[in-house]
């Protein structure tokens, strides 16, 4: 058995970076940049008033109150591209650009108008720079706004419209196959028969595979039988940049996921890992795809596909953070670990009173418990030879995708 940490690096540095390609603006989201975003102008492009009210000179307002000569408008979009002289006073509102001459704003709530709107008179004075955003104090032209690596959001869509970005380079998606294994699985739409179960696992990784940024294909079930999955893992390594088999990677007599690779002529880059759940986790490359044959409990499933398969998904699209997200939390109640193992345990996240970020781990029934498995949004990650954890010690958590 390889450490966990051993077998992450081995993922990562097996993991080839796949090419970038050109999306539509509005069909970004989710996807990872392929190349830093420079801005195109500065931001604000012009100084621009941070309140309704009144551009002027401070000077004028030295003595209050003060009545200046209201000369023009300036509104957002429509701004007012004269100069200001001495004496006089632009209505100005929220987010217009200030006219030059003008050094502050005075917000309307202490003015006054008067002469049917053509004089203002101001009953507090202002400073220099007084409700203004300073051309350029966000952004400069030229500068780095967004790095290759990020993933885009609903917030970085926003600035790649503000520059400009109606097209996008990102990295290509993975095509991902995902193919369970086992004579005693049936199709979810299919009512189980004697010593039988639904498939769950196909549909929990062809999700946990779309999270990470892949195109999914799910595969038909493959049952107990070495010559259809060597046939189904020869086809779908030709099209695909990776397939995820789960189930028939143990010692039983009837787990054929080694041999059938071993057959293909698959490099094998390990098969035991020492983590708890999820010992029994391969990971090759047949041809140009990668291959992850994780156990076949659904619990283990989560867990194993979450710290390689994904890792390797993030890594093909270019990701800067191709690891779960690491947190430190307060255990809620004691939990065990195992001498000879890591252990990655099932939790909810909260945060308490005082602010704390707060890990109660589930109850559950072990690595086939998907139900109780259902409700976690993170693993509680116990270093090996590790007995036991008390309540109120702070661990390291990994939040699961959702």
């Amino acid at each position: 058995m390889i450490p966990v940490s051993e077998a992450i690096e081995i993922v990562r540095a097996q993991t080839p970076r796949l090419g970038p390609e050109e999306v539509e603006l509005a069909d970004s989201l989710g996807r990872v940049l392929a190349e830093d975003v420079i801005a195109d102008t500065d931001l604000p492009p012009f100084d621009r008033a941070q309140m309704d009210g009144y551009a002027l000179r401070s000077a004028d307002t030295s003595d209050v109150p003060a009545r200046l000569l209201v000369v023009g408008e300036a509104a957002a979009g429509r701004g007012w591209h004269k100069t200001l002289r001495a004496g006089e006073a632009v209505r100005i509102m929220t987010g217009a650009p200030v006219p030059a001459g003008a050094d502050s704003v005075q917000q309307v709530e202490v003015t006054s108008e008067q002469d049917e709107g053509r004089a203002v008179e101001i009953s507090k004075a202002t400073e220099p720079g007084q409700f203004i955003v300073p051309r350029a104090s966000e952004i400069k032209r030229g500068e780095t706004v967004l790095h290759k690596g990020e993933e885009v959001t609903a917030a970085r869509m926003a600035v790649l419209a503000s520059f400009g970005c109606s097209k996008v380079l990102v990295g290509a998606r993975p095509r991902v196959a995902v193919l369970a294994t086992g004579t005693e699985l049936v199709p979810v739409t299919e009512t189980p028969g004697r010593d039988q179960i639904r498939d769950s696992n196909t549909f929990s990784l062809g999700a946990y595979a779309a999270l990470a940024g892949a195109r999914v294909e799910r595969l038909n079930l493959a049952g107990d039988d070495l010559e259809l999955l060597k046939r189904e893992i020869k086809e779908v390594a030709g099209r695909a940049d990776a397939l995820v088999l789960s189930g028939g990677v143990s010692m039983g007599v009837y787990d054929f996921t080694k041999a059938a690779l071993r057959a293909l002529g698959a490099e094998i880059f390990f098969e035991r890992v020492s983590l708890r759940p999820g010992k029994p986790t391969v990971f090759a490359r047949l041809g140009n795809a990668l291959v992850f044959g994780l156990p076949g409990n659904p619990v283990s499933v989560s867990v194993t596909f979450n710290l390689f398969a994904r890792t390797a998904l993030r890594i093909m699209q270019g990701a800067t953070d191709v690891l779960m997200k690491e947190e430190r939390a307060v255990l809620s109640r004691s939990v065990r670990g195992a001498l000879e193992r890591e252990s990655f345990l099932p939790a909810q996240l909260r945060t308490d009173e005082a602010g704390r970020l707060m890990a109660e781990p589930l109850k559950w029934g072990g690595s086939s418990d998907f139900v109780a498995f259902a409700r976690a949004t993170a693993l509680v990650n116990i270093p090996q030879g590790t007995k036991t954890i008390e309540a109120g010690e702070t661990v390291r958590v990994l939040r699961l995708p959702a």
